[in-house]
């Protein structure tokens, strides 16, 4: 049982460690800027190539004083030499052999100070490949981090420019909401105006500055002014029925005596706001079929579908002639 409790507590955790690190990942994938991880790169191979630089110069340097103890070794390996022959030359064999003794020496060191040389010449000569392999490769992911940065700036930006225009981002969907809201409220507004107007013409709301107002009023005023349309109306129609028997006046002096017999009977019917005809029209009737030349001459300086008592001229003759 204590060894099923424990792999249960031991599973229990594996689990949760496995969503804080799947939360985790989700996190850093989304604060992660391609950019800065590609700089980030490139910082840590300039970085590597600066090392292998500085162990080129250091290899370089190891060389370069293997090198001069070689020359300082061949040097008195030289000067010994010069020293046995010297005590030959005066017969003192010991210092001689002394001398050839320490030779030995000094060229058993420089022996090996050869081997040394050459092994950091080959290190050095390795480094050095190493260094110009490096910085080819630094310079060509150089090339390939700005091409990519260029890409992703542009992609991103083109898929800013998207999602302003479809309205999904962030900024322009707090504008869109802003202006919804806008719209809403406008009409409202505008819905409840107009309801008020209504409520207001209606009657069923009173003008606090007008004062209140009297449903009975209302419909008298509107019942007066239906009344004020109609007399207008009926005026209209009068003057309309006024200006035909003038019409048929025209037509009779026109045509002669049988026009102006005619013309009643073509009169048409008024109705009931047709006013009566004038007392003195059959007595004009009689005096234009007298006088046709005065009808013909008042004809033919009378506009066409101008009626005879429009003419001045014409009309003040007609009212000579009734006064005679």
């Amino acid at each position: 049982m204590l060894m099923k409790g424990t792999a249960a507590r031991m599973g229990v955790m594996k689990r949760v460690s496995l969503v804080f690190k799947a939360k985790a990942n989700k996190a850093l994938d989304k604060m992660e800027d391609p950019r800065e991880t590609l700089d980030y790169s490139y910082q840590r191979q300039l970085e590597l190539l600066t090392k292998v630089r500085r162990g080129v110069a250091d290899v370089a340097t190891s060389r370069k004083r293997v090198e001069l103890q070689m020359n300082q070794l061949q040097q008195q390996a030289n000067r010994l030499q010069d020293q046995a022959r010297k005590a030959l030359s005066v017969g003192r064999e010991d210092l001689a052999r002394e001398a050839l003794t320490r030779k030995a020496a000094a060229q058993s060191q420089l022996d090996e100070l050869q081997v040394q040389y050459a092994q950091l010449q080959a290190e050095e000569e390795k480094l050095t490949v190493a260094s110009q392999r490096l910085q080819a490769k630094v310079d060509a992911f150089r090339t390939r981090k700005e091409t990519i940065k260029a890409t992703y700036t542009a992609a991103e930006a083109q898929t800013r420019i998207n999602e302003a225009f479809s309205g999904i981002s962030e900024e322009m969907g707090d504008v869109g909401m802003a202006i919804q809201r806008a719209e809403d409220k406008t009409a409202q507004m505008q819905a409840r105006a107009g309801a008020i107007d209504e409520l207001m013409a209606s009657g069923a709301l009173d003008d606090a500055v007008g004062g209140k107002r009297d449903d009975i009023q209302s419909e008298l005023d509107a019942m007066s002014a239906s009344s004020d349309v109609e007399r207008e109306l009926a005026m209209l129609k009068g003057e309309l029925t006024a200006g035909a028997p003038k019409q048929i006046e025209g037509s009779a002096a026109n045509g002669g005596p049988q026009a102006a017999q005619q013309a009643p009977a073509s009169e048409p019917d008024q109705g009931p706001f047709a006013p009566p005809p004038p007392p003195q029209q059959n007595e004009q009737q009689a005096e234009q079929a007298q006088q046709p030349e005065q009808a013909q001459s008042a004809q033919q300086t009378q506009p066409a579908g101008l009626p005879v008592a429009d003419l001045p001229g014409l009309a003040d003759e007609r009212q000579d002639g009734d006064g005679s």
